[in-house]
């Protein structure tokens, strides 16, 4: 007869893996919707992405925030959040680049 014994760092080990996979759906399923980077309006002054929310305010993500690999903006307003759809490469240059190439110039 087959052994069922099942040690503690197994049985830590799949439940951590539920845990985890839980929490992602969870936040799926708080995502009001997914929008393309380039549907956004961007604030350079600000360095702050924007797009319109049902609820008549803004989502807002900053572009730091964008570039540490987080993309999910949110209304200041109320629960909603979207998912930001957007390749690191085609994000405005940072200030100290820019700055750093004129100063080449």
């Amino acid at each position: 007869m087959p052994s069922t014994t099942i040690t503690a760092a197994a049985a830590s080990t799949t439940l951590n893996l539920t845990a985890a996979s839980s929490s992602t759906a969870a936040e799926d399923q708080d995502i009001y919707d997914e929008i393309e980077i380039e549907d956004m309006t961007y604030d350079s002054n600000l360095q702050i992405y924007h797009y319109p929310c049902p609820c008549g305010d803004r989502f807002e993500i900053a572009i730091a925030d964008l570039r540490d690999g987080q993309d999910v903006a949110v209304c200041p307003s109320c629960s909603l959040m979207i998912r930001v759809i957007f390749d690191e490469a085609d994000l405005p240059a940072e200030e100290d680049e820019v700055q750093q190439q004129e100063e080449k110039s």
